[in-house]
């Protein structure tokens, strides 16, 4: 059992479950899943429908973690990527057509891309601090989703491009299998080959890695080009789940959940060792939380406080410290039983406890 504590997906698998528990309670209906017209209905399904935009970064951004890196961009690269699509969209002759909608997503990719492009070069060409160099898209990118969107709610009536974030495919949702693959595509590329070892060894010591002939420059500039096109695939769905494109509301602050995430499923922020598995369970911790703010009743100007107690709890019992301080009651504990048994033994055995004496002692007579 103290092993089993001891690892750092324990204490959020539990939180997991208790949130999945406290929802029951809530709503006994809570795990029931219908099929409706051959498409799957139910709150469980909603979560995994409504995480999937968090996971897809959450994906990527662990990958930056690993490097010792730190994504911020996120959250505007979802912007833009939405504000371009519906642009395309609107300006056709024919929305609803399938190469219309196909042109859009393209070209949204390849936006993000260029700006994945861009955060990786100031982080690994110019030597910039992460923090600052992604906080330069961060705070530009919602400007130019704005100039995109030339201050405007653009809303898109297309039917293909609805089916990004509300269609289904096999009776799943279609942003629950970009998820699934994108995920599964990251842990075989990581896991399978030497990718995974490599950026782990980068992120746990850069020079050494580069003395060992590891380019870590390429593995630093790739992992951000990767996590802005993950970025844009979860703009889109946003987007499309909206049916408008919103330059100031699309990822807002899905930057900081997705970052969650991450640490939540135990990849440390210094860099080195990562989990994708982890990650999942980290994504769906933080859209649980939200699922139960609304099936409890929570008052909205309440959420994010509930929410910040949650993550806090869930990251100090997962900490070294608490690791060692619930180890040191389990030995005290342990402990204790011993000498309550080997007392009972004692007295069971018709022999008291027994008394220390000095082996120099000796008998003085008056």
């Amino acid at each position: 059992m103290t092993k089993l504590m001891s690892n750092r997906l324990f204490w959020p698998i539990v939180m997991l479950a208790a949130l999945l528990v406290v929802n029951l309670i809530a709503f006994p209906g809570f795990f029931s899943i219908q099929i409706r017209d051959g498409h799957l209905f139910g709150s469980l399904v909603d979560i995994l429908r409504n995480g999937a935009p968090t996971l897809i970064i959450a994906v990527g951004m662990t990958l930056v973690i690993a490097t010792r890196g730190i994504d911020l961009s996120v959250g505007a690269v979802c912007a833009i990527s939405g504000a371009v699509a519906c642009s395309i969209i609107l300006g056709s002759p024919d929305p609803g057509s399938v190469a219309t909608v196909a042109v859009a997503i393209g070209t949204a990719l390849l936006i993000s891309l260029v700006l994945g492009v861009w955060n990786g070069f100031l982080v690994s060409v110019l030597k910039i601090q992460p923090i600052i160099a992604t906080l330069i898209l961060m705070t530009a990118g919602r400007g130019i989703a704005m100039l995109i969107t030339e201050g405007q709610i653009l809303t898109v009536r297309s039917d293909p491009f609805k089916v990004l974030g509300s269609g289904f495919i096999f009776g799943i949702p279609v942003a629950v299998v970009l998820a699934a693959v994108i995920l599964g595509l990251a842990a075989l590329l990581t896991r399978r080959t030497a990718l995974g070892l490599l950026i782990e060894s980068v992120g746990i010591n850069p020079e050494a890695s580069r003395l060992a002939g590891v380019r870590s420059k390429g593995l630093i500039f790739a992992v951000y080009v990767f996590t802005a096109v993950c970025a844009a695939i979860a703009g889109l769905i946003l987007t499309s789940n909206q049916t408008s494109a919103d330059a100031n509301n699309t990822g807002l602050f899905i930057e900081l959940d997705a970052i969650l995430a991450v640490v939540i499923g135990g990849t440390s922020l210094a860099g080195g060792r990562f989990s994708l598995f982890g990650t999942l369970i980290g994504a769906l911790v933080i859209q649980t939380l939200v699922t139960t703010v609304y099936t409890v009743g929570i008052p909205p100007i309440a959420t994010m406080v509930f929410k910040a107690a949650v993550v806090t709890a869930v990251c100090l019992l997962q900490s070294p410290r608490s690791a060692e301080m619930i180890a040191a009651a389990r030995a005290r504990r342990a402990r204790r039983k011993r000498l309550v048994d080997d007392a009972a033994s004692g007295s069971g055995t018709g022999s008291g406890p027994l008394t220390p004496t000095r082996s120099d002692s000796k008998e003085v007579s008056v």
